[in-house]
Formats: structure tokens, C-alpha cells, sequence
């Protein structure tokens, strides 16, 4: 068999513990506090049916849903990212300065694409999401943490390092950041983009968890505070709308969105339109704000039941964040436990969670007493019975 690729095994690491994630995620016998899945409650899915049973008709939307699409994504849907999406929330723009891609997670290994060449440096947070670890260590880039703590990414931490590694693109989770589910401030938001004018350095803002807002207080992306086209932002509707859907999109500068543009036609030439056809349905029948409403109340219903199975169950001196929104809380366990290990034997007690030590890319023992809990899949009842199974494992 010839070689692989060098960055199958630049990968490795990162790549096993995703599968390990997926793997826990899809068997029904265990309670996964693991993966970052919605709810099954909060899928639309028979509104969808309906739509789609209207819309996908030959003598309505059903060529145009079967069809080729334009690269950048159909304009319908973009218009309603600027309108409906971001406009709202500070974010001034116009379709043609958004793309659309298949889920959040292509928006990033597009920009990646245009961006990074193999020992580019990347600046992240510690911790940080290891899916887009993964897509970084594809392209041979070497990921640099930044410190973090409650009110999110150390800005100044992010300034000393920039200096000393000039990186390509500094990489944050701004808002119920996932692992950790603690958000950016206000002043670091609007120091981050300016940092990003200052060092010409990109700000790549991944925000796929900002509309679930279901307490606190509204912050407007860092996007918002961009004066020179250096901050790029990318979401998804994976978590207001269908994971299944596959859709994401990318907003940025006219020079940014060009190049885009022709890694999008290298990849997949567009997105898929029968997904883009039935969420632009959906926004525009007027849909979205009562969905909105209702998956933001399921899943601070589901959030306040996590945090109190865990002060109840959970050994004393475990410390928790406490999430505004998303689907993530994170904890830190005392006594030494190593959350690697400890999962193993978790899963044959068919409970799982996310260990803490994949989401650091310092290595060095870093978030070995730590895991990251999911709660926006699970029900409040199945909630307690894994909270009290997972603490029995911990503490036996």
C-alpha cells in the first residue's frame, strides 16, 4: 500500500477522540453527556414535513431544491443570514459578503484552505474545541493555547503571543465557548478586533451557539467591532435549526469571501439546496421566533437540572462553570481523578461524557481532572439517572 498523507498522522490524536465522541453519541443504551447534539424535541420536523411536502413540488420548489446551486449559496437564505441573523445582533453586511456552507465545521476548513500552509501558527484557547483541532492539524498547522478564565480569552495573553509567534489567525469560541461554556466580555470583544486590525492577524469567530441564549445578558459578536475586514465570522444552524441539514455559512470581507468562493468550488461545488430551500422556508413563513423561543426554554430547563444534579451528586470541591446558553458545562473534579481513565469505566456503566484532557493542546497533564458535560440532548428525567450513575463511578 503506498504512504498516507503526513497529516493523517498530524491528525491522529485529535482525530481518535472525535471518533470516540460519535461513538458514544449513537448507542442507545448510553446515557452520552459526551457529544454536543440538540435535542430531539428542538428538530422541527413536522413542520418540515409539511414544507417540504408543499415546496418540493415540480410546479414549485422542487427543481430548484434538485438541482445545481450557485457556490456561494443561495441568495434567499443569505439574505435572510444578514437580515434576520445578524442584523439583529450589531453585525452590519450584505449577502455577498456571506457563504454558504455544508454545517459550521466546512466554514473553518474553508478558511483554513485560503489561510494556512503546513507550520502556520494558530492561536487558541485553552481549552478549545478539539473538532477544529482536528481540522488545524489536517493542514499541518501547530496550535498555540492562550489563557483563559471567566470572562473568556486573557486579551492579554492573546497580544504577548501574537507578537512572539505571528500567527496566521487567532481562533475563539466567543460566546457559551465549547468546551467550557463561558463567554467573551464585552470590552475583550471589542479589544480582540482591534487586536486583529493592529497585528493584520485574522480573528476567526466560530459562534454556532449564540442564538440559544437563555439567560443573561445579549452580547454582540466580535464581527460587530470589525472596522477593517480582519474578523471572520462562522456559525451554523446546526443547533437553531437541524444538525442534518448541513448548514453553516461565513461572513467576511470582499477579498476574503473571492477566495472563499474557489475553495468552495474545489470542495463540493455548493451547498446541497433541498437543505437551503427548507430553512429559507422555514424563516421566511415566520417560523424561527417561536422555535427560537421554545429550544431556548428546553434547554435552560435542561442546563438548570445539570447544574443541580451535579451540586447534589458530584464529589465536594467539584467546581462547574454555569452557561448563559449552548449546551456545555465544564467541571473540575478534586482528588486527583483522571477523567481519561475514569471514562472507560463510565461507559460500561453505559454513562459517557466528553474527558477534559482532549480540548488542551499543550498536552503536559493539562484538563486530566476535568470533563465537559453535555445536557442539551438529554432529558431532565435521564439527566438525574446519569448525573447519579456518573458520580458512583467517580466516586467508587
Amino acid at each position: 500500500m503506498p504512504s498516507f498523507a503526513q497529516r493523517v498522522a498530524t491528525m491522529e490524536k485529535s482525530a481518535a477522540i472525535i471518533r470516540n465522541l460519535f461513538g458514544s453519541m449513537t448507542d442507545p443504551d448510553i446515557i452520552s453527556f459526551g457529544g454536543g447534539a440538540p435535542a430531539r424535541e428542538a428538530l422541527p420536523m413536522n413542520v418540515l414535513r409539511e414544507i417540504a411536502s408543499e415546496v418540493l413540488a415540480p410546479d414549485k420548489r422542487g427543481f430548484e431544491a434538485f438541482s445545481y446551486g450557485p457556490p456561494i449559496g443561495m441568495l434567499e437564505l443569505r439574505e435572510i443570514i444578514v437580515n434576520d441573523l445578524l442584523a439583529p445582533k450589531g453585525v452590519k453586511t450584505n449577502p455577498g459578503n456571506v457563504l454558504i456552507g455544508s454545517g459550521g465545521l466546512e466554514a473553518i476548513n474553508l478558511i483554513c484552505q485560503v489561510y494556512i500552509d503546513p507550520g502556520d501558527i494558530i492561536l487558541v484557547e485553552r481549552p478549545t474545541f478539539v473538532h477544529c483541532v482536528e481540522i488545524f492539524e489536517m493542514f499541518q498547522a501547530t496550535c498555540i493555547s492562550c489563557q483563559m478564565d471567566d470572562d473568556g480569552l486573557v486579551i492579554e495573553d492573546v497580544e504577548e503571543k501574537i507578537k512572539q509567534y505571528n500567527p496566521k489567525f487567532v481562533y475563539t469560541i466567543p460566546t457559551f465557548q465549547n468546551p467550557t461554556g463561558k463567554t467573551l466580555s464585552l470590552e475583550r470583544r471589542k479589544k480582540l478586533a482591534e487586536i486583529g486590525t493592529k497585528y493584520d492577524v485574522i480573528i476567526l469567530e466560530d459562534d454556532p451557539y449564540r442564538d440559544i441564549r437563555y439567560s443573561g445578558e445579549e452580547l454582540a459578536p466580535i464581527k460587530a467591532f470589525d472596522n477593517s475586514g480582519h474578523t471572520v465570522l462562522a456559525n451554523s444552524f446546526s443547533k437553531i435549526f437541524s444538525p442534518g441539514s448541513r448548514l453553516g455559512y461565513v461572513v467576511a470581507s470582499d477579498e476574503v469571501t473571492k477566495r472563499l468562493f474557489d475553495a468552495k468550488t474545489a470542495t463540493n461545488s455548493h451547498t446541497g439546496m433541498i437543505s437551503q430551500v427548507l430553512c429559507a422556508e422555514f424563516f421566511k413563513r415566520g417560523l424561527y421566533p417561536a422555535h427560537h423561543k421554545m429550544i431556548c426554554d428546553l434547554y435552560r430547563t435542561r442546563r438548570d437540572v445539570m447544574l443541580e444534579c451535579i451540586d447534589k451528586f458530584f464529589p465536594e470541591g467539584t467546581v462547574h462553570t454555569y452557561p448563559d446558553g449552548g449546551l456545555f458545562t465544564w467541571a473540575e473534579l478534586p482528588g486527583g481523578v483522571n477523567t481519561t481513565e475514569l471514562l472507560k469505566e463510565a461507559i460500561q456503566h453505559k454513562i459517557a461524557y466528553a474527558a477534559g484532557e482532549g480540548f488542551f493542546t499543550d498536552g503536559n497533564g493539562l484538563g486530566t481532572n476535568c470533563m465537559r458535560i453535555s445536557f442539551g440532548s438529554v432529558i431532565p428525567d435521564r439527566i438525574r439517572l446519569g448525573a447519579e450513575r456518573l458520580c458512583k463511578v467517580i466516586c467508587s
